[in-house]
């Protein structure tokens, strides 16, 4: 389960550089808490380019990682790895999305099975990133212009259709739990 971070685990505030920026969205902790009960990897994608616009270092975003583990933690979730680009858009990057380059990373480190895999974004960069990683996206949101597997209008629908699409696909037992 693949996830982006801003306008999806928590508000988007355009170049976020303190923890203190950091509020999370409602339903979050329960939809990752009832993924990490099904067994899902929950691991987060994010581009965070602000490090080489200078607006903040790779310190403030580890204290703000920090924060959203422990705020996470408090309701009982938990993520198994971030993953973050700090490059710019012209960079070219291979990690940048909608590259899949952090999903693939992720993939090989941590032994996941990209067809059999997930990735919620808000917007068309991680509905392209998943697609080119083979994932099924779900993008949050209603921008009718972006072609994801799934739109749904928050994270707990896009948690109802991970459910309701890994059970039909048989990634699911009759427990509710990943068939590893």
């Amino acid at each position: 389960m693949f996830l982006d971070r801003d306008g999806v685990i928590c508000y988007d505030v355009h170049y976020m550089r303190s923890p203190d920026q950091f509020v999370l969205m409602p339903g979050v902790a329960e939809g990752i808490r009832r993924l990490n009960g099904a067994g899902f990897l929950v691991v987060v994608a994010t581009n965070q380019s602000g490090i080489r616009r200078g607006y903040f270092t790779e310190e403030d975003l580890a204290r703000i990682h920090e924060r959203m583990m422990e705020e996470l933690g408090r309701r009982g979730a938990r993520l198994d790895a971030i993953y973050y680009c700090p490059c710019l858009p012209e960079e070219d990057c291979e990690c940048r999305k909608p590259r899949p380059g952090m999903l693939l990373r992720a993939a090989e480190e941590l032994g996941i099975d990209l067809g059999r895999s997930y990735i919620v974004g808000d917007k068309e960069l991680d509905v392209e990133a998943g697609r080119a990683a083979g994932c099924t996206t779900i993008l949050v949101g209603n921008d009718p212009g972006i072609d994801a597997d799934y739109v749904v209008e928050d994270f707990q629908w896009a948690v109802e259709a991970v459910f309701s699409d890994a059970s039909r696909k048989g990634i699911l037992g009759p427990g509710g739990k990943v068939i590893t």
